[in-house]
Parts: structure tokens; sequence; C-alpha cells
């Protein structure tokens, strides 16, 4: 891996690089997407089965789009038992941690008649993708569904892409079915997200559409954002490492490179104040990428976006750590919780030598659908939020009315909204 010395001009050079990879700069791909959105809007089906049976597996139709029943049955037989234990214990963790989350209405009243007070409503439907490309991702299924099941959302549908024999892997289907979900689509892409924003013949609209995929699907998501609602517009997945020199260089190594392997476009980025341990770690780099299965896909994201920074103060590094608003960071110093404090911008924030990342793409318990591309600054991980609505609460008597209607019709008068003024004044004439 490359050892840059972190100053102000490297710093922006690197935020610059990163940023090229923000679905902001997908505008190649747009029209093709955009075009994907409005025909499945209004031709339905019709454009939903062209695009399925073009892009994933042909022969998919009204009658075959949905998992079936006894699909559904076939997976939990072609899925090793360990992994179905492993799927209900990470199940487990998931639920736990997110159940901590969940929002209850409250209502505060006043002697004097007057009742404020806030209430809060699960969304009615929900659409959550899972990706179905260069990978397969049962971890998304459970981190997409569980925290709608928790919010209380009535109805979950999924939508995943099949292979060309019209089968969709079965650890995701026994995930879907593990963590709740109430319908399964064999659809992917832009169609996908389309589908369930607008619904089709086969296909029930939804309120939201939440998880992660590829240009196509961030594109789509952004496309339908304000039809629906959605979590967040998702870029290649991201690493950032702040160690010093009490860091074990091989595991700062081995965690950089478990997200390199995503895509070519993710990025691993380690900022330290140690000279020799960016030295140690570069070298355990290249003898890790060596022996890894996807070591071509792992060298085209390093040498595009990995990057070991050599910053001269702790205040330096923590500094960069924030401008950069990594999607994972991990802390690898002699004070992690100390550190920590002074993180403002992360999507997910990983303490000590034994916390690494992938503990918490499928185990631990906290979201693993994450901002990306710097949006840690104003995003947050995919949770039980995402999946309810809140409505203010107002009630006034005439008594408590009466003490402050003076003031309101002032107010709006000062707005030249006399309308306003009159909705007021009328009650009391």
């Amino acid at each position: 891996m490359r050892i840059v010395s972190l100053n102000e001009e490297s710093r922006e050079e690197i935020l610059g690089q990163l940023l090229k990879r923000s679905p902001n700069s997908y505008e190649p791909y747009n029209d093709t997407v955009l075009e994907i959105v409005e025909r499945v809007r209004t031709e339905g089906d019709q454009a939903l089965f062209e695009y399925t049976n073009r892009f994933d597996c042909e022969g998919i139709h009204a009658s075959n789009i949905r998992v079936t029943e006894q699909e559904m049955a076939e997976a939990y037989t072609e899925v090793e038992e360990r992994l179905l234990k492993t799927i209900r214990s990470a199940l487990a963790n998931i639920r736990a941690y997110h159940e901590k989350q969940k929002r209850y209405s409250w209502f505060d009243t006043t002697t004097d008649g007057t009742m404020l007070g806030q209430k809060v409503t699960p969304l009615q439907a929900a659409g959550v993708y899972v990706p179905g490309g260069k990978a397969v991702y049962p971890s998304s299924v459970l981190m997409n569904i569980v925290p709608a099941r928790i919010a209380g959302v009535k109805k979950i549908i999924m939508a995943t892409p099949c292979n060309r024999q019209g089968k969709v892997n079965p650890a995701v289907l026994v995930a879907a079915k593990e963590a709740g979900a109430d319908e399964i689509y064999k659809m992917g892409g832009a169609q996908a997200v389309a589908a369930m924003a607008f619904g089709t013949e086969s296909v029930p609209k939804v309120d939201k559409i939440t998880g992660p995929g590829n240009i196509f699907v961030a594109l789509a998501k952004k496309a339908v954002s304000g039809t629906v609602g959605i979590d967040s517009i998702a870029g290649p997945s991201e690493i950032l490492i702040l160690a010093d020199e009490s860091a074990n260089p091989r595991y700062v190594a081995a965690d950089l490179l478990s997200q390199a392997e995503h895509d070519e476009l993710a990025s691993a980025i380690l900022v330290t104040t140690s000279r020799e341990l960016a030295e140690k770690v570069s070298e355990e780099v290249d003898g890790f990428v060596k022996n890894l299965s996807r070591k071509e896909i792992i060298q085209k994201s390093l040498d595009h976006y990995g990057y070991i920074l050599v910053a001269d103060t702790k205040e330096a590094a923590l500094e960069t750590v924030n401008l950069i608003a990594s999607e994972h960071l991990e802390i690898m110093t002699k004070n992690p919780f100390e550190d920590m404090t002074k993180v403002q911008n992360a999507g997910a924030i990983f303490l000590g030598e034994h916390s690494s990342e992938p503990l918490g793409d499928y185990f631990a318990g906290p979201n693993h659908i994450l901002p990306t591309n710097g949006t840690a600054r104003f995003f947050s991980p995919v949770s039980v939020d995402d999946f309810v609505k809140k409505s203010s609460i107002i009630y006034y008597s005439r008594e408590a009315l009466e003490k402050v209607h003076e003031d309101i019709e002032y107010f709006a008068e000062k707005e030249q909204l006399t309308a306003h003024a009159g909705s007021i004044r009328v009650r009391f004439e």
C-alpha cells in the first residue's frame, strides 16, 4: 500500500479522490436509470418483467415473480445446519440491539388546559432491497428486516435478484423467513426499486425503501425519493483505521483488506502517527493479498482508493478522521475509548484490537447498513427510527388559548398573514 505524509495538500487530494466514488458522480448511468424507473412507473409489470428477464433471468412473469412457500421450504433443505444456527444467533443479537431503539408516543399536559405530544406510528409497508450480484448477503436481509419488524411495520416485502435459473440464494431466503419478511420478489436493480416505489400489478407499493445496492439501485432510490422514503443513497464500502504505535500491524492489515475485497471502488485507509507501523502494515497487506480469493478486486481497490496516511500529531489524525467521515471506523490506539469521544463523524465505530469490522457486519447487533462517502456527517445507520413516523399533537382549551391569542394574532399580522390571525381572532369575537 502507498504511504503518504499527511498534510493539507495530501488530505485535500485524497478527499477529492474519494468523492469520485460518490453516487453524485454516477452521471453517465443516470439517463438509463431514469428510463427504467419511468417505464416501470407507467407500464407496470410489462416493463418490470422485461428488465428482469433481460438482466437477471428469463421466464419471470406474474405467476412466479413472488417466492412461494414451496421454494422457501426447499431453501431450508439446502442451507447447512451450522449456517442456520449462525443466522439465528446473529438474529438474536440484532433484535436485542434494535429493541433498545424503539420509540413511544408521549403526551404532556398542564393545569392551564394544554396538551402537547408526539404520536409515533409505524409505516404501513416497507420495501427492503438485498443485493445479489457479485456476492450473497443474508446478513443484509437481517439488517433490513429486523428494525422494520420491531418498529411494527404492517407489511415488509423484500426484493432480491434471482440467478439465471430463476432461483434466489437459499441462505437469503432462509434469513428473510427467520427475520420476518411477509413477501419476497425475484427482482433486482433499478426496476425492483421502481416497482416497490410505484407498485405494479404484481408488486405492492411501499412507503419506504431501504438497503444497499449497486450504481443502478443507488440512482433509482435517488430518483424515487419523494414518492417514497429512502434510507440513504449508498456508495461503495469503506473502512478507516485510526492507529498508533501500540497497534498490531497484522490486525490492521487484515481489517483494511476486509473492506477492499467488496469491489474495485471500495476504500481502505489507515491514519497513524507511527511511520514504523505504516511500513509494517504495508508489508503485511502485500503478503495477505497474494493468498486471498478476490485478490484482483482487492488490488484494484488499493491501487485507486487505498492509503496509509502518516500524521505528525494525534490531533491532525483525528481531524482527518472527521473530515473523511468513514462508513466504518476502527480505533486501535492505547486509549480507544478516550479517542472515540473526539470522533464526530463515522457510521460505525469499532474500539480496540478485537473489535474488527466484520464483527459488526455479521454478528454484534448494530446495523451494518451505514452512511458512506462522507455522509456520516449528517446520516445515521439504518435503525428502528427509519420505519416509524412522528405526528405532533396539540390541544388547547378555550381558557388556555385566551391567554395567548393576542400574541398569536400579532405575530401572524407581522408576517402579513391576516387569515392566520383571523383564524384565532374569530374565536373571541
